[in-house]
């Protein structure tokens, strides 16, 4: 017979389509381990057809799981089915994180975290700037802007070479946030304290245009949310002139980390064993 005082183990999941790729499963393993907690972490293949019953199983309690993750292509719907969406997600209208309360789906967002948090790590004080250049105006660049807007930066220029996209994120996150056109970027990047890159420039050896960050205020930060390479060409551009760099793997690590607690009770910790259990897999499948 089971000890009623047995702790509840709990089960959470990444979905996406497709998902095989996720390293969310060893982030989450390695943590289940050091904290010394039962439970288990899966990765979950839905398509975008099943995911309505796959939400109704996760309400239900059917699905086993207390919560999970969501990336690509979930993240609208995943917002869309949930019951308590907040405020993040409402902005943002995507959800990264699910946890069930009381027969009800809460959603939130934790990629802003996850962005801030990673530079807080590795630059800290980059928050003290007025101005932050965003390049890209795709749909990673939504939780980018709004956590750098929360955290105070007055002036936003996001650039793109598709001006309206950029418009529609002015329109969306509010009067410190300006859309620019691509040759704009020179000019607005003039005494600007923080340039982040939201864009696949330099993945799979894509070219990536010379961009001269000398312009910037001296101490400035330069962030690419890309982690494959690790080094993208646009940071080490930034670097061979100067500048303090933060690449995008801690960012993946850090938005992990407020879903671990959620569904398995514990504050985790992004450390360097982590890290680097990280960049090994990832080179194991260069």
């Amino acid at each position: 017979m089971r000890d009623s005082r047995e702790t509840f183990v709990n089960h959470a999941f990444v979905t996406g389509y497709p998902i095989k790729h996720s390293r969310s499963p060893l982030i989450h393993g390695y943590w289940l381990k050091q904290l010394g907690l039962e439970g288990s972490y899966r990765a979950m293949e839905v398509s975008p057809e099943a995911f309505p019953d796959f939400i109704a199983s996760l309400k239900s309690g059917q699905s086993g799981f207390t919560g999970g993750n969501v990336t690509i292509p979930h993240k609208e719907l995943a917002f869309a089915l949930s019951d308590r969406p907040d405020r993040l997600s409402t902005e943002l209208g995507a959800s990264n994180t699910l946890w069930v309360e009381n027969g009800l789906v809460h959603a939130t967002n934790t990629d802003g975290h996850g962005f801030t948090a990673n530079l807080d790590e590795r630059a800290p004080g980059w928050d003290n700037c007025q101005t932050a250049i965003v390049l890209g105006a795709g749909g990673a660049s939504r939780a980018v802007i709004q956590a750098v807007r929360d955290r105070g930066v007055k002036t936003i220029h996001v650039v793109n070479r598709t001006a309206a996209r950029a418009q529609e994120l002015a329109d969306r996150f509010g009067p410190a946030v300006h859309a620019q056109p691509m040759e704009a970027l020179p000019e607005v990047m003039k005494d600007a304290g923080l340039f982040i890159n939201t864009t696949s420039l330099g993945m799979d050896g894509s070219a990536v245009p010379e961009i001269d960050f000398t312009v910037m205020s001296p101490g400035s930060v330069v962030t690419d949310i890309v982690y494959v390479p690790l080094k993208t060409p646009i940071l080490a551009q930034a670097e061979a002139q100067g500048f303090a760099t933060v690449d995008g793997l801690g960012m993946l690590l850090h938005q992990a980390a407020p879903g671990f607690e959620k569904w398995f009770g514990k504050r985790p910790t992004v450390d360097a064993v982590l890290r680097q259990i990280i960049i090994d897999d990832m080179a194991s499948h260069a």
